[in-house]
């Protein structure tokens, strides 16, 4: 995946007849999904035009463009919608695109190579980073406590309890 795309969205599922879909959206503000301009699919090839028409049960309710029915809105589950880079505002400070942040090293205070960034998830109950040593961290500060994007290095504190033996192994 080029660093110069970012990934906005995923199609759920169908809702309705008329065509219309639910997007998983991963903007500050799921509302704004269609506002970035046209979307594309992983390859960059094809355009997808949104239009956001609600938020629903942590979605957004969406139409796109071409889409008449619910057999063509079935066909577009797990459509992953991308925008390019350049039509997102600039990170300020302390904020970064969890795109950026996919691939860096995950080292412990104590100099632990963990591995690498693999993903980041919302279950609920707030943001998680996935390390490719198996390690899920909350995306928090105690847990994360230095973000160096350009020198390709993410600290991480795993919390007590988080690991087997109930103790972080920073400790």
């Amino acid at each position: 995946m080029s660093k110069d795309r970012v990934l906005l969205g995923v199609v759920a599922a169908p809702h309705g007849v008329r065509g219309l879909v639910r997007i998983k959206s991963y903007t500050e503000d799921p509302m704004a999904l269609g506002s970035y301009g046209p979307l594309s699919d992983e390859t960059g090839k094809k355009a997808y035009r949104v239009e956001a028409l609600s938020a629903v049960r942590g979605a957004v309710l969406a139409r796109i463009e071409g889409v008449p029915d619910r057999t063509a809105a079935e066909a577009l589950r797990g459509l992953r919608l991308y925008v390019e880079r350049s039509a997102l505002p600039q990170a300020g400070e302390r904020e970064w695109y969890e795109a950026d942040l996919i691939g860096l090293a995950a080292v412990g205070r104590d100099g632990r190579d963990w591995g690498k960034v693999v993903a980041f998830h919302d279950f609920g109950a707030g943001p998680v980073m996935e390390v490719s040593a198996g390690l899920m961290l909350p995306f928090t500060d105690e847990a994360v406590p230095e973000i160096d994007v350009e020198g390709g290095k993410i600290v991480v504190t795993p919390p007590a309890g988080l690991l087997p033996g109930g103790e972080s192994k920073e400790a």
